[in-house]
């Protein structure tokens, strides 16, 4: 009887960890470029994943930085690739979820402002005064160095909030969107992230004759991979420990590129204490929370 028993027990924890290992392994990141771009991009992630922590991996896309920060609360997703803003509403909403790497430029990230050539606007090392009264696109709204920064620093230099300095205020929904919005007159000056704008432009999609960086932020810590802390007892306790590694170790430059980022580096949740006081300065996230 006692041996049948043991071999019941047995058999139970093999099926719990046949189960438990046959679970996906899912992440999503935030929609800042289009759709195609980033499932090709991310798809690469996930299958580099998979081989090295050996188990399934799915990347599975979401419409709107508010629907990531959404499926992350839900537990549809394990891992996002967050900007700064939307990986501190989601830590706050998954207590204990914790920051783990950051691209190594992620460290010391910018924002653009850009105008169309019509408007005459230069660039300059100071705040370009002169974009008051403009049209002007962010990005999405939950972004950080679409919105959550340019708002910052247009509201320290002009004293008003944006719907009152400018003429129409818009929100693109991603980088290239804001690039080609401001790149073709529908809006006059647009917010948009420098590594997009840089690649754009190497690229060839972006006409300097039409439209040009008329002025960049001071650096700030941006995007960077969070992770829920109940994956360990999904995975197993040494889980968080085995994806950070891996992800500081992605080394190909195929995969780097489709960043880009020139590598990974440790995060923390308390590097990203300046995004969340902002957010608080300007009315994005309450105080109290």
């Amino acid at each position: 009887m006692i041996l049948r028993f043991s071999s019941f027990i047995l058999a139970a924890l093999l099926l719990t960890t046949s189960l438990a290992n046959s679970q996906p392994f899912i992440f999503t990141a935030i929609p800042d470029q289009n759709e195609a771009h980033l499932q090709e991009r991310f798809n690469k992630i996930a299958g580099y994943l998979q081989n090295e922590l050996e188990i399934e991996v799915r990347y599975i896309p979401v419409k709107s930085y508010a629907a990531a920060v959404t499926a992350f609360r839900n537990n549809q997703v394990q891992l996002a690739w967050f900007g700064g803003l939307s990986g501190v509403q989601a830590r706050r909403l998954v207590p204990g979820s914790q920051a783990i790497a950051q691209g190594y430029e992620d460290q010391f990230f910018k924002t653009y402002l850009i105008a169309h050539s019509s408007t005459g606007i230069e660039k300059s090392a100071q705040f370009p005064k002169a974009i008051a009264g403009k049209s002007f696109t962010f990005g999405s709204k939950g972004s950080t160095s679409g919105r959550l920064m340019p708002e910052y620093h247009i509201r320290e230099n002009l004293a008003k909030a944006p719907q009152k300095i400018f003429s129409k205020v818009g929100f693109s929904g991603d980088h290239s969107r804001t690039i080609a919005l401001v790149q073709s007159g529908a809006y006059e000056v647009g917010a948009v992230n420098f590594k997009v704008w840089d690649k754009e432009l190497a690229a060839g999609k972006v006409d300097p004759a039409k439209v040009a960086v008329i002025w960049e932020t001071p650096t700030y810590p941006d995007y960077q991979w969070t992770v829920r802390n109940d994956v360990t007892a999904r995975w197993g306790p040494d889980f968080k420990r085995r994806l950070t590694a891996a992800l500081l170790a992605m080394k190909d430059p195929d995969l780097l590129a489709s960043f880009p980022r020139q590598s990974f580096v440790k995060a923390s949740n308390e590097l990203y204490t300046p995004i969340a006081d902002t957010a608080v300065a300007i009315g994005l996230i309450d105080a109290k929370k």
